[in-house]
């Protein structure tokens, strides 16, 4: 049995992976404010639901409160930390940068200091797709390298990157970072598109499908995220003894317990294909409303998983068919009384 420290328990990755760890014996902390970027009700409800299990206590603190976080740390001792706690939204950092400063960087910096103070055993933290920004080498490898991010999420995140291989050198706790892919499924977020489409196709409101429907996506189904996340805990990062600093191999590090791994389904899926499955499973057609790529967004996404598979044993099982039909069965009962 380990203690482990879940960031962002109450939301979407984090209720999941809390849920997994307790039912295989791990005592879990978690912290979550239930900030209100989406439907703070859904999140207290994810919550209400790990509240009742033992094994779990939550701190309701912020991850930027210096002096709270690094509390929780000294009381709690975590044996592994998974920070997944963050200011999520692609589009959002449009709109509020400050959110991502706050929570990606400020917040982030609180957790490795957390880890420094106690030496954690592990730190595992969400990375995303997005940092492969203008990359248009495909499938996106760990490999290769990621200058351009084209948004301040995305940024943020390789800024996290960074910063944890710096600790990791300087104080010796290993970290890994996992760059996850179009999540989806039960517990999803309300500001992402399968929440969105249900939700205007039950209405027989029009959807907004942007890039025309053309775009193509990674999408991993939430359980498969989860596996993944545990498999990467299970097995701290470590040195690699062949890295070579002329030829720096981006994923892995020569001076630090430092590792990157990308987190997908490793099949892309045009948007229009997941809407035709979604309306499959609804019995319903949706009214499209075909607009233009918005700023921020990239033409498709998929997954390089050759080093996750080898080194994590992670396979991937849910395919988009049988993971719409298990969000949309787990909306229709969470709104079944309107």
């Amino acid at each position: 049995m380990s203690v482990i420290l879940v960031t962002g328990s109450a939301g979407f990755i984090g209720s999941h992976l809390s849920h997994r760890l307790l039912a295989r014996g791990d005592q879990v902390v978690g912290l979550d404010n239930l900030n209100p970027y989406y439907d703070p009700t859904l999140k207290q409800a994810r919550l209400d639901r790990l509240e009742a299990l033992p094994g779990y206590r939550h701190a309701r603190i912020n991850l930027e409160d210096r002096e709270a976080v690094a509390a929780l740390f000294a009381d709690v001792k975590p044996q592994g930390v998974v920070n997944l706690a963050a200011q999520a939204g692609v589009r959002y950092s449009l709109e509020n940068p400050a959110a991502y400063v706050d929570s990606n960087l400020a917040g982030f910096g609180n957790i490795l200091e957390g880890c420094r103070a106690v030496q954690t055993g592990h730190l595992v933290y969400a990375s995303t797709s997005s940092v492969y920004g203008a990359n248009g080498n495909m499938p996106f490898s760990v490999h290769s390298p990621v200058h351009h991010p084209i948004t301040l999420y995305a940024a943020t995140k390789l800024a996290n990157e960074s910063m944890a291989h710096s600790y990791a050198h300087l104080f010796g706790f290993p970290c890994t970072g996992l760059r996850f892919f179009t999540v989806y499924g039960p517990w999803g977020r309300p500001d992402m598109a399968l929440f969105k489409f249900t939700d205007a196709i039950l209405k027989d409101q029009p959807i907004d499908v942007y890039g025309e429907g053309k775009m193509q996506r990674d999408f991993t189904f939430v359980d498969d995220i989860v596996e993944g996340v545990i498999a990467a805990l299970d097995r701290p990062a470590q040195i690699n003894p062949d890295w070579d600093p002329v030829v720096p191999d981006p994923a892995t590090s020569g001076v630090a317990p430092w590792r990157i791994f990308n987190i997908g389904n490793s099949h892309k899926v045009e948007l229009m294909r997941y809407i035709e499955v979604l309306e499959a499973k609804l019995g319903r057609k949706a009214k499209l409303n075909l607009m233009p790529m918005q700023p921020g967004d990239v033409a498709r996404t998929e997954a390089d998983i050759t080093d996750t598979r080898a080194a994590l044993d992670y396979a991937p099982k849910v395919l988009v068919e049988e993971g719409v039909s298990r969000f949309v069965d787990w909306y229709l009962d969470y709104y079944k009384d309107g």
